[in-house]
């Protein structure tokens, strides 16, 4: 059998079955990152034993949308595993190299998405990504946009997360030539519908170049931006 045709068989090889979940150990291997948990709804019992389950095969795992219960019940388990508080993330880190491939900048327009541009960072550093940040400058004050125009410009792909009418995502697309994905958070007053009105300004953008992932999604956003740069990134000779 040749190399491409093992390969070919090894994508559609075995899960672990726990029961109550099915781990995808070959997702690696199909997609180039393992599969991440979504710690909401599950109970720390169930996260403990999935993280258990992805420990140690040579990859980073990462659980989102979890609580400091669920890092209990993980932790005693798998003792090598951190929580970021911010982010609300249980992280067991790869026997990786550091972040190689540089390019990815997050923008927040507020303070208060500051959780969901977390996430994004995370993810996208697990995935081989160097992350710069910049942080609060929404379109209530544009000229701390313009202070950070040359930074905008210099980035191979924007992670821009901004709550509220979300217009800062049409200003920055219009500035720059790079992609921009979008992520609308929850934050805002009654009338922001907990992020559909950031959801719907961001698709509505008058800029083109922009995607946009779903409500409080940085996970996505993080994943959507590492792949743009992996697929675009040139090794330095």
């Amino acid at each position: 059998m040749s190399v491409d045709d093992a390969m070919s068989s090894l994508r559609t090889l075995p899960y672990e079955d726990l029961g109550f979940a099915k781990i995808d150990h070959h997702r690696p291997l199909r997609t180039g990152f393992p599969e991440v948990v979504l710690g909401k709804g599950k109970r720390p019992e169930q996260v403990a034993a999935i993280v258990a389950s992805l420990t140690g095969r040579g990859h980073p795992v990462l659980v989102t949308k979890t609580d400091p219960l669920a890092y209990e019940a993980v932790v005693r388990q798998t003792p090598e595993a951190n929580y970021n508080d911010l982010a609300r993330a249980i992280v067991v880190p790869g026997p990786h190299s550091a972040p190689s491939r540089e390019g990815v900048l997050v923008v927040t327009a507020g303070t208060a998405d500051l959780p969901v541009a977390e996430e994004a960072c995370l993810t996208a550093e697990l995935m081989g990504s160097r992350v710069t940040r910049i942080n609060d400058v929404g379109v209530a004050g544009l000229h701390r946009v313009m202070d950070a125009l040359p930074n905008l410009q210099e980035a191979k792909v924007i992670i821009l997360v901004a709550g509220m009418e979300a217009a800062l995502v049409s200003v920055v697309a219009g500035l720059v030539s790079v992609p921009v994905v979008a992520v609308p958070t929850s934050v805002g007053y009654g009338s922001s519908f907990e992020g559909l009105a950031a959801l719907l300004g961001m698709l509505n953008s008058c800029a083109p170049g922009v995607a946009v992932v779903n409500i409080d999604n940085g996970f996505g956003a993080g994943y959507l931006a590492a792949q743009i740069l992996r697929n675009g990134y040139q090794a330095p000779d």
